[in-house]
């Protein structure tokens, strides 16, 4: 009996172990029980799981469709939300990249800008300085020698394994959500490698602000952009002060102050030269700058029509002074030397923040009153009310419908309809700007899974080349390569020049010389012509070869575009494999004849990449592509694989996601 009651007591202990650790995981997931509605809107499993793939991944590898599709759709996206799976192999590839590793200040002093290095060497008196316009060639070797003996490298080789570790995360990270989502915000809160202030600070900003925030809350991640050093100077941020009579008297306080050390010989030199640095720097202060204030509001936050003024404008630059980089590298050394000599408890004590590589400096920090949306601000609110008019943004109405309609437009649709822009601002704003929640709203809502949003989107170059990659099984020993042909397409990751960061719409991607590229890509990727990038077409088939190239062609197809109705395409590309001439019939398939929407007659409306196919005609008469004449002239049936499979590539039905 003993026995009996012992057991079920342990039974009823498991028992209800079970629930509430079921209940701890349910509360951390909320969304788990949540069902996606795709049958209701006629998809099979396999389908919504090639769906769901399309839009969450930068492309679904081999098999993964039907893996998603054993394992559940939901259960596949609460383990993307989570970002957790172990990634070791990525992580042994990215080992190679030294670089990465560094923070921003070992950057600055083992990559600094070529202008820094000229002047430490003329500093060092190594060379003269009006040697550098008689004879550059003779100054570049002998600051190239310089830097090596100094353990300093070219800048140029710090964004190479930048954009190396780029390329191999979307390609092979088991975390593709999470990289998915790295690259919206990154583009959503751009910032370029042509404005050289701030190209040194971009890989620690992916990388410890944009990428750590990713699925977070959105006034985390507006407040951890607003501090980096990369945003700091690419809008300018790092040098807005207060009004200029406050500057002035700064500037003379601080003139006193040298000229009283420059009279007394018992001063300490370091302590003069420390004077004259910041000195120097004052002179160069201009007072309030609005770049970043307008950007914030404008493209981060509320958007363009989110209800303020151009006084909100600059009352918010006059909240944001002060907000700046700590000194670091060769030139920031005499400020760096007398901030780590006060120390942070000293320097908090006069309403300076030191965090990481963001100083507020207190000093530079307007301390009027200000008003932004009715809101009032100080006076002497320090750097707290930085943070508060940051909040007040990330919570407003206004930024809510901004951030989820881009997002909507990111996975969804390039025209997200009304009624799932409003469930998801709603969750934006009752979820306190919880991604997860708004991401989870609207995967959940029938609008995603609406036959009208399936493939609707047009892919990016990166997009193209990486889902290829992926698509392909394909094993890359050169990641630059492939980076080399996404900029030839059209995308040069992180040097989009405006703020705004690259448009995430069809019709910007595709033009007539755009079109062109691909093909070329698909091409060049399918028949192993890119250096450092493997691909095995006969592996992916389970090493069957097929005995024509039609066959081929519909092999490949289904392989390639799993889930799709493919009959009209295959109809389609078939007249692109028989005719020696294909440059011809790649002008061909800029018809309305040939490419319009599959299951659609002719007269019905396009996509906007259909319509873009028909309206270029790209003019490539007498201008074969290299890539297309060396497959052409190619024989065996490898080249006939590399043939087909690069045309499947470069089909308009491709290009949709």
């Amino acid at each position: 009996m003993k026995k009996t009651v012992k057991y079920l007591c342990y039974v009823g202990l498991l028992i209800f172990g079970t629930i509430l650790l079921s209940s701890f995981f349910a509360g951390d997931r909320g969304f788990k029980t949540v069902k996606f509605p795709y049958k209701k809107q006629g998809l099979t499993e396999t389908q919504a799981a090639a769906h769901l793939l399309s839009r969450f991944t930068y492309g679904a590898t081999p098999g993964e469709i039907d893996e998603v599709a054993k394992q559940g759709l939901e259960n596949w996206f609460n383990q993307q939300l989570q970002a957790s799976l172990p990634d070791d192999s990525l992580n042994n590839l990215l080992s190679q990249y030294d670089a990465l590793k560094l923070s921003n200040a070992q950057v600055v002093t083992e990559y600094p800008k070529n202008a820094q290095v000229l002047r430490m060497a003329i500093s060092a008196g190594i060379i003269n300085k009006d040697s550098v316009k008689t004879d550059r060639k003779a100054y570049r070797d002998i600051l190239q020698n310089y830097m090596q003996q100094n353990g300093m490298k070219p800048e140029q080789e710090l964004f190479r394994q930048f954009i190396n570790q780029k390329i191999l995360r979307a390609a092979y990270s088991n975390n593709q959500l999470q990289e998915v989502m790295t690259s919206f915000w990154f583009n959503h809160f751009n910032v370029s490698i042509t404005k050289n202030d701030c190209a040194q600070f971009i890989p620690a900003y992916e990388r410890d602000v944009i990428r750590p925030n990713a699925l977070g809350k959105f006034n985390d991640i507006l407040l951890a952009t607003a501090k980096s050093p990369a945003m700091l100077y690419y809008l300018d941020n790092f040098s807005s002060s207060a009004s200029n009579d406050d500057v002035k008297s700064n500037k003379g306080i601080m003139r006193r102050r040298l000229m009283q050390n420059m009279n007394d010989q018992s001063a300490d030199t370091g302590r003069r030269a420390a004077l004259m640095n910041k000195l120097q720097k004052a002179k160069k202060v201009q007072g309030l700058n609005e770049n970043y204030a307008r950007e914030v509001m404008e493209l981060h936050t509320l958007g363009v029509d989110g209800g303020y003024a151009q006084q909100d404008v600059t009352q918010a630059a006059k909240v944001l002074t002060g907000w700046t980089v700590y000194p670091m590298g060769q030139y920031g050394k005499t400020a760096k030397n007398i901030m780590d000599k006060a120390g942070d408890n000293r320097l908090e004590s006069r309403g300076f923040v030191h965090d990481g590589d963001f100083l507020f400096n207190a000093n530079r920090h307007d301390k009027s009153e200000k008003v932004v949306l009715g809101k009032h601000f100080g006076p002497d609110g320090g750097y707290q009310e930085g943070e508060q008019l940051l909040s007040m943004l990330a919570h407003n109405q206004a930024t809510a419908k901004l951030i989820t309609r881009k997002i909507a437009i990111r996975f969804v649709s390039d025209n997200p309809p009304q009624s799932l822009l409003d469930k998801m601002a709603k969750t934006f704003l009752d979820k306190d700007g919880d991604i997860k929640q708004v991401l989870v709203t609207m995967v959940s809502a029938p609008e995603f899974w609406s036959p009208a949003a399936l493939r609707e989107k047009t892919k990016s170059p990166f997009e193209l080349a990486i889902g290829a990659v992926r698509t392909l099984n394909a094993s890359i020993e050169q990641p630059y390569q492939l980076y080399s042909w996404i900029n030839k397409m059209g995308e040069k990751v992180y040097f989009y020049q405006a703020p705004t960061g690259f448009p995430d719409k069809g019709q910007y991607w595709i033009n007539t010389g755009s079109l062109l590229n691909r093909m070329n890509f698909g091409l060049a990727l399918a028949s192993g012509r890119i250096p450092g990038v493997k691909v095995d077409l006969v592996a992916l088939n389970n090493h069957h070869e097929p005995e024509s190239a039609q066959a081929a062609l519909t092999t490949y197809s289904k392989l390639i575009m799993p889930g799709r109705k493919l009959d009209e395409t295959i109809k389609r590309l078939s007249p692109l494999l028989t005719d020696p001439n294909l440059m011809q019939k790649v002008d061909e398939a800029s018809s309305n004849k040939l490419y319009v929407k599959v299951g659609q007659p002719a007269s019905m409306t396009m996509t906007s990449l259909d319509k873009a196919i028909a309206d270029s005609k790209m003019n490539l008469k007498g201008k074969r592509s290299n890539n297309l004449m060396a497959m052409q002239n190619a024989t065996g049936n490898n080249s006939m694989l590399g043939q087909v499979v690069g045309i499947i590539i470069g089909s308009p039905e491709y290009q949709r996601r």
